[in-house]
């Protein structure tokens, strides 16, 4: 007993796993990841048996990815300003319960495709809402310096499931029937509720006012189009997704009518990708230390295109399989990655609403190319659809060829000097506004030009931050005098951005600052909107 602790000890030194909060947590994860892939894949082979329809097969994926379209940004904005632990502890009771109804009515013989549409509908919320608080929580269990591990150890909890999850599947329904896998799927939720009980998440320090539901929602979508590295991961994810789901929404019908194999032969196949996908995953991290993010992405994507055109003319169930394992290594290389990324670039007062923006890209793809891809093969057959899905991959993969995804370093997500108090001679409420700042600088004539190149820089950094306009004015009546301006909606939105500039943010504005006139002070004022008074 004490040698094999000592070789588990050797093992996790240096892994994210050696801590036992974030332990018992990537427990719980893959427990949740169980429960959801064994979910999916027993309703999508319930649909099969349920009616012949291609399309009403496919519509399982979109009932199961909608939420996601719909509801998604929400679901980021309530975990970055909600307690992370009660959001994804009230996700599991929601999924426990609608999956255990699920089985019981499947078992009582009551389930039809509208009513299995609907309830896998609401699974797919709670997931919505578990996602981003769970993906947020990984910074709050390991040190800064352990995220990337944990970041691809979650990669690795779902893709063990994906591999594990499906077989264990469909090797119940073939055994015991649909409604008891379902029910079986059900337990796996409980591993995440007895994971998180008794621990309580550090205290987030987020400073000014607090956000809204509508006011974090805003500034999320703000942050996202204002951040060029998170509009290219968005752009890759979309182009890549879209394609992607023509495997998950038509593979219960390859496996039905390409080649003629039952729920366990299903499961199998779902069982590969993921021992694929686990695979990439494991490979991921230490490649990524030598190769750039775009190029392991870029790879990623030719790999899926070349495994679906394999899947889609397999003569042989082996052939078949050897490509849903090589379609899983490219599924993971290109989402861990983006993943990664995402996490790499976000400072923590947006982050969960960075991860849905990945989460809304991935499900929304699914869910309206599930639509498309299934029309297809209604239309022809699943060959020609999965073909089509593969050649378009490698069209969009060519028009997006000057989209970048980069990593981000440690100066893009840590928090900048903290400024002073302000002192003012009025205190404005938090919903006052607008908020009109004004700062004046003095360049002299051989600094023009590397000032207003510098300066321009800090238009992305105010708009995501807070600034809803920024310009920049030369005073014509006085040379060398430049006014920077920007209205931010709120003097709480206001304090927000105070507090929000990272270090790398800090040092481009160190950079116009050097540029400014010596000895002579910069001016900054704040002014506050006004309604004019109504006369009598």
């Amino acid at each position: 007993m004490s040698a094999l602790r000592a070789l588990l000890a050797r093992r996790l030194r240096g892994s994210p796993l050696r801590h036992p909060r974030f332990r018992r947590f990537y427990g719980g994860t893959i427990g949740t990841a169980l429960g959801f892939t064994m979910h999916a894949t027993v309703a999508a082979w319930l649909m099969a048996t349920l009616t012949p329809s291609a399309f009403m097969v496919a519509l399982v994926q979109t009932a199961s990815t909608g939420p996601a379209l719909l509801l998604g940004m929400i679901a980021g904005t309530l975990a970055d300003i909600i307690d992370r632990r009660a959001m994804v502890m009230a996700t599991q009771a929601l999924l426990l319960g609608a999956t255990a109804v699920l089985g019981v009515v499947t078992l009582a013989g009551w389930i039809e495709p509208v009513s299995l549409l609907l309830l896998v509908f609401l699974i797919g919320i709670g997931f919505t809402f578990y996602m981003p608080a769970q993906q947020a929580m990984v910074n709050d269990l390991v040190p800064r310096a352990e995220l990337a591990p944990a970041v691809a150890l979650s990669a690795v909890a779902f893709n063990v499931a994906r591999a594990a999850g499906p077989a264990l599947a469909g090797a119940i329904a073939a055994w015991l029937g649909s409604g008891s896998a379902m029910l079986a799927s059900a337990l796996f939720f409980l591993w995440m509720l007895i994971a998180l009980r008794g621990w309580r998440p550090p205290a987030r320090s987020i400073p000014g006012a607090p956000e809204t539901l509508f006011s974090g929602l805003s500034s999320g979508l703000r942050y996202l189009r204002h951040s060029p590295p998170l509009r290219a991961a968005v752009v890759r994810n979309l182009s890549f997704s879209l394609c992607a789901s023509a495997l998950w929404a038509l593979l219960p019908v390859i496996a039905r009518d390409q080649l003629q194999l039952g729920a366990g032969g299903f499961g199998l196949l779902l069982g590969f990708f993921g021992a694929g996908a686990v695979t990439g995953a494991l490979w991921i991290p230490r490649h990524l230390q030598r190769v750039p993010l775009n190029t392991v992405i870029l790879g990623g994507i030719l790999l899926w295109a070349a495994a679906i055109l394999v899947i889609a003319f397999a003569p042989w169930t082996v052939t078949a399989v050897i490509g849903t394992a090589a379609a899983g290594a490219a599924w993971v290389s290109v989402h861990a990655s983006l993943s990664t990324g995402t996490q790499s670039t976000a400072p923590a007062w947006v982050r969960a609403r960075a991860v849905s923006t990945n989460l809304v890209s991935v499900q929304a793809s699914l869910a309206l190319g599930s639509v498309v891809w299934g029309a297809i093969a209604s239309l022809a057959d699943t060959r020609t659809a999965l073909a089509v899905s593969a050649l378009v991959m490698l069209l969009l993969l060519v028009l997006s060829r000057r989209v970048q995804v980069t990593m981000g370093n440690e100066a893009d997500i840590t928090p900048g000097v903290q400024l002073p108090e302000l002192t003012l001679a009025i205190q404005p409420a938090a919903d006052d506004g607008p908020v009109l700042i004004q700062i004046e600088y003095r360049v002299d004539p051989e600094n023009r030009d590397a000032f207003l190149h510098a300066v321009s820089g800090i238009e992305s950094v105010r708009r995501r931050n807070g600034a809803s306009s920024w310009r920049i004015f030369r005073d014509l009546e006085d040379d060398g005098r430049y006014v920077e301006r920007f209205v931010i909606n709120s003097w709480a939105e206001y304090t927000r951005q105070r507090a929000r500039m990272t270090v790398a943010e800090r040092d481009l504005q160190t950079r116009v600052l050097r540029l400014h006139r010596e000895g002579t002070p910069i001016r900054i004022s704040r002014l506050i909107g006004v309604e004019p008074f109504e006369t009598p």
